[in-house]
């Protein structure tokens, strides 16, 4: 029996018990139900998640309401670059820039089919008009600059238009003196550009730069999966960097490396916990504390810069033990 079938006629068994206690009051529901058109299967299959981490079969609105976390295995199973900023920014507080720089095709690029094609199909799948929201809002009444990639459009790559978009949100930011996070979820650099999504990893490391010669902070989050020209960049250039638990990080794949070196590497490489333990990120932070925990560090650093409350050793005691507490 099919799984519709079976919800189908739970439902009519449930009719025809009501119609025993109640009567004929109830036959024209039961005519009703069985007049009904089968349940869609696209809608029953939306009910259920299965957890990629466990296999278990998770219900798909419990699992949201935990931030897309298992509440068996603890996977953070991936989110949308909406689903990033709706976790991070004050409801109602975020607004879109650079919405009008949008993707083209300066090579006429073509393989199965062409790069324009490639371009309609991503926007259709993601919702997105390219791989990168940018904006402005604020976490717990701190106005901050924020960029979430998206991995659904086409893998998070970074073309030219993604790096424009992070190099004005930067230039934004250091305008402003506002605080930068970007959270990062991307496959690399885009083949489809060539040489000049390359070049994005210049131009948004020297955006960056001015942001640090100015002093203001740029918080990395790294998600799972965060990977080659995005990694050799922006990722890793932040002042704190922080990623989500089991996250997958790295600049070639695991199974180019191995075939490279003739090695079987550790089960846990390229993994963020890896990458923590060998000192190359700063945290590893659960997905439900993320938001309390950059909002102190935040507010930590502005202290710090506004030389407000200092302890001798110029560092706010108070919400650093609390940052430590939630670790």
């Amino acid at each position: 029996m099919a799984l519709k079938d079976f919800f189908k006629n739970r439902q009519l068994k449930r009719a025809a018990k009501l119609h025993q206690k109640q009567g004929s009051a109830t036959a024209g529901n039961i005519s009703e139900l069985k007049a009904k058109s089968a349940i869609d299967d696209a809608l029953l299959c939306s009910l259920w998640t299965k957890c990629q981490g466990c296999n278990e079969l998770l219900y798909t609105s419990e699992l949201k309401k935990n931030l897309s976390v298992c509440k068996k295995c603890n996977f953070h199973h991936r989110l949308t670059a909406h689903e990033r900023i709706e976790q991070l920014i004050d409801y109602g507080t975020f607004v879109e820039i650079n919405d009008d720089v949008l993707p083209s095709d300066p090579l006429n690029f073509t393989d199965l089919k062409s790069y324009k094609e490639r371009l309609k199909d991503a926007q259709q799948l993601s919702g997105v008009s390219e791989a990168i929201i940018t904006g402005i809002g604020n976490i717990n009444n701190q106005l901050v600059s924020i960029g979430a990639m998206e991995f659904q459009f086409i893998g998070g790559s970074m073309g030219s238009v993604v790096g424009e978009r992070i190099t004005r949100l930067a230039e934004y930011s250091t305008e402003k003196k506002l605080p930068l996070i970007i959270i990062s979820s991307s496959g690399g650099a885009r083949m489809h550009e060539g040489i000049l999504s390359l070049m994005q990893m210049a131009k948004t490391a020297s955006a960056l730069k001015r942001l640090h010669e100015e002093k203001l902070l740029y918080i990395s989050i790294l998600t799972e999966p965060t990977f080659g020209g995005v990694t050799a960049s922006f990722a890793m250039l932040g002042d704190l960097i922080i990623a989500e638990p089991e996250a997958r990080i790295g600049f070639a794949g695991r199974r180019v490396i191995e075939e490279t070196i003739r090695q079987k590497l550790p089960k846990d490489f390229q993994t963020a916990e890896y990458l923590m333990e060998n000192g190359q990120i700063d945290m590893v932070i659960q997905r439900q504390t993320l938001k309390q925990i950059v909002s102190d560090l935040i507010r930590l650093h502005t202290q710090n810069i506004k030389k407000k409350r200092f302890s001798n050793n110029g560092s706010d005691k108070t919400i650093f033990e609390k940052i430590l507490a939630r670790l």
